[in-house]
């Protein structure tokens, strides 16, 4: 492990380093994230046939990624109704994203609350938001596709996310930022080539693939250059933050309700869901490109620490 970045303060134009090295210019990043932007963006609503037929004995999820994969259940299952819970997965997964993504726009707001208007870095976090907006209308409109209902997370953690997103400082909020984006990426990356996936689906998860790699990219170069100018008590608590951040979203990961929705006992299917030596193994190689990155910019320590690995997704 790194050690702490040491806080200080500092203007955008000065020098700034980390464990990971020098960071870019804020604006020039900016900037070609906007030239990305301009090049290579889709409007789900043209660029999807949404009026084509679902197809037969097609999945909605990659098997491997379904929470029940190799589990004594799944091995009792037919393969249709495997594939019905991978719908209802999907959709739940999906209606995740809504939630997190509503989040991530509130949090982008108020962080170019205070900055210069006509810069690239604001114009771009508006370029981000717009994507946002779009892909959640995509998200809903792949929900009603495919037929099964959304599943919004627990009151609970909805209260929670409230409460996170109005008190969350500026490190914090890019940390969780990346904490939703950065593992369902990873199963999208899965999702999209895969021929045994719905082509609904596979076209959602592409565009949303090639724009959440800019956000992914503003994001990390942001926290970066926050966990070097915070000062030690915002560095600690983006720790922590981010440390329940990744408990609450691996317990909100898939809604018990699928299980039921499929005809399975809720209360098995959780338990050997937890038991799933697979599902771990999935869950932590989704996550591991993130805590990597985490742990070199000095975000996985102490109390943040042991939050990640009690959440499962930090081995």
């Amino acid at each position: 492990m790194t050690s702490a970045p040491t806080a200080m303060t500092v203007t955008d134009t000065e020098v700034l380093r980390d464990a990971l090295g020098l960071l870019k210019d804020r604006e020039q990043v900016a900037e070609r994230l906007l030239d990305s932007s301009a090049k290579h963006s889709f409007d789900p609503d043209t660029e999807l046939d949404w009026d084509a037929p679902l197809e037969e004995g097609k999945w909605f999820w990659p098997p491997e990624l379904v929470s029940l994969y190799d589990t004594p259940l799944w091995k009792k299952m037919s393969t249709e109704q495997q594939q019905d819970l991978s719908r209802h997965e999907a959709a739940s997964l999906a209606s995740l994203g809504i939630w997190f993504e509503i989040i991530l726009m509130q949090l982008l707001v108020r962080h170019i609350y205070d900055k210069p208007v006509t810069s690239a870095h604001v114009r771009y976090a508006l370029t981000e938001i717009a994507d946002e907006c779009r892909h959640s209308k995509m998200f809903a409109r792949m929900i009603q596709k495919g037929g099964a209902p959304a599943y919004p997370v627990s009151r609970l953690n909805h209260n929670l996310a409230r409460v996170l997103k109005t008190i969350s400082t500026t490190p914090g909020s890019f940390a969780c930022t990346l904490l939703g984006e950065e593992i369902l990426d990873w199963m999208q990356r899965l999702t999209f080539p895969d021929e045994r996936v719905q082509t609904i689906v596979r076209g959602v998860t592409r565009i949303h693939v090639v724009e959440e790699a800019r956000h992914v990219r503003y994001a990390r170069e942001e926290l970066r250059r926050q966990m070097v100018t915070a000062p030690r008590w915002e560095q600690e608590l983006t720790r922590i933050s981010s440390g329940e951040a990744a408990r609450v979203f691996s317990v909100a990961f898939v809604n018990p309700d699928v299980y039921s929705n499929v005809g399975l006992d809720k209360r098995e299917a959780v338990a050997q869901v937890k038991a799933s030596g697979h599902r771990r193994e999935m869950m932590q190689s989704g996550a591991r490109k993130l805590t990597d990155f985490l742990d070199e910019i000095g975000v996985l320590r102490g109390m943040g620490r042991r939050l990640w690995r009690s959440s499962g997704l930090l081995a």
